[in-house]
């Protein structure tokens, strides 16, 4: 008997969305994409690590609020997922409408966020204490919401207000409940986690969540979580404000392409070993298991 081939509803820049009726089947590839485009190497596991890093964190929030995750397992996915290109990086998930924001929380002061700094003193609008370093702590986490980008474009910064408007348009008489939940949700979710990492040896310097909406239309969280492609983690030694830090995630990678302009957005095989070593590392010190 063949088993019916499935073909994803829609490709992101790293991963794909297959409709399995009433859940969607969420599949993380090895692709790797920087600056917003899909580079041409492969990175062998990291769809894997992305996924069950995922996986960790979601079990570890239910308390906070309900997320999309019905399983991990393929045995509960059609055939078609039984096979080993899927085993480890696919998530079976509840349907959500997805609001259209980008929850971005930043609890350190690095990337954009500081080049702006520099520049104003402020970061999307929020004034913050004078007198900071690259990479340091801030005395509280900032709420930096964006609208969210098609493939090609790029996300736009918004205020909290701005994003009351964005969402009051698209959902009448919900702007300022959704904004005011997705902004307090964010939070909460970024301290738990935050607070959770740091005793494991990982600083999370920002990261971004994105919810939608089940059939109820209670707020679910959705898409991924806490991964090193939506995150900024630093390990915590060596951790000293004043200059950038290393990090476990795609850093490798883009200092390379932005130290050879003519790379065809390819990488060398090393770079390609450094960052899923970085990714694993990540990982294990985080779950406290190999993968």
């Amino acid at each position: 008997m063949s088993v019916e081939v499935m073909k994803p509803v829609k490709e992101g820049k790293v991963r794909e969305i297959y409709d399995n009726g009433d859940s969607l089947i969420m599949v993380a590839t090895d692709r790797i994409s920087c600056f917003d485009v899909i580079l041409k190497n492969k990175v062998t596991k990291k769809g894997t690590v992305l996924t069950q890093m995922s996986r960790f964190w979601f079990d570890m929030t239910r308390d906070i609020l309900p997320n999309h995750m019905i399983s991990t397992d393929v045995k509960d996915m059609p055939e078609f997922f039984r096979q080993p290109a899927f085993d480890g990086n696919s998530m079976m998930c509840r349907k959500l409408n997805m609001l259209p924001v980008e929850c971005i929380v930043r609890g350190y002061i690095t990337g954009s966020g500081w080049a702006s700094y520099q520049k104003t003193g402020t970061v999307c609008g929020i004034r913050l204490p004078e007198g900071l370093k690259e990479s340091d702590k801030l005395p509280e986490p900032i709420y930096t919401p964006s609208t969210k980008a098609e493939i090609g474009d790029h996300d736009e910064n918004i205020s909290y207000e701005q994003s009351v408007e964005y969402l009051e348009k698209r959902f009448p008489g919900k702007g300022e409940e959704y904004a005011s939940r997705l902004r307090d949700y964010t939070i909460a979710l970024y301290k738990k986690c935050a607070d959770y990492a740091l005793s494991r040896g990982i600083i999370i310097a920002d990261t971004k969540f994105e919810f939608g909406l089940d059939e109820e239309g209670n707020i679910v969280l959705g898409d991924e979580m806490l991964t090193p492609d939506s995150s900024r983690f630093w390990p915590a030694e060596g951790y000293e404000p004043g200059h950038s830090q290393p990090s476990f995630d795609k850093q490798f990678a883009r200092d390379w392409l932005k130290a050879n302009p003519d790379n065809d957005w390819t990488l060398p095989e090393d770079i390609v070993e450094k960052t899923i070593a970085k990714y694993l590392q990540a990982y294990e010190l985080l779950t406290g298991k190999e993968l």
